[in-house]
């Protein structure tokens, strides 16, 4: 059970956080291209 916890608070939950977040920009783009060339080019 110590391998466990240590295991888990030596995660940086702030990286994972900021990498999330930067993925979730990443993807954002071209979703909305896509929403965009699905609906015929209007919002």
């Amino acid at each position: 059970m110590d391998f466990l916890t240590s295991l888990v608070g030596g995660i940086n939950w702030e990286v994972i956080a900021q990498l999330t977040m930067l993925g979730l920009i990443v993807v954002a783009g071209p979703a909305v291209i896509f929403v965009l060339a699905f609906r015929g080019g209007d919002l």
